[in-house]
């Protein structure tokens, strides 16, 4: 347990910050799960029309610190390659 104040300062602040971060992380696991769903069942149209949104939490997510910055890069690349191959 924090003793000093300080501490005890930086351990509230971070419990705030842990809120935004779930936050950003479920959003991108949600977008992701819906778009997994649609490659699934061969949907072309209504993934790519997805696309957007997905860029959007997987950018905000680097942005934050969330995901890193190669790692939203990748999640990006194989989002199209999957969604090309669908065809």
């Amino acid at each position: 347990m924090a003793i000093t104040a300080s501490a005890k300062k930086a351990h509230k602040a971070s419990l705030k910050k842990q809120v935004f971060n779930v936050r950003r992380k479920r959003e991108l696991r949600d977008v992701m799960k819906e778009i997994a769903t649609l490659i699934s069942d061969k949907k072309r149209k209504e993934a790519e029309a997805l696309l957007p949104k997905a860029y959007k939490a997987i950018d905000k997510a680097a942005k934050r610190g969330v995901i890193k910055d190669n790692t939203a890069s990748r999640k990006k690349s194989r989002l199209v390659a999957i969604i090309k191959k669908i065809g």
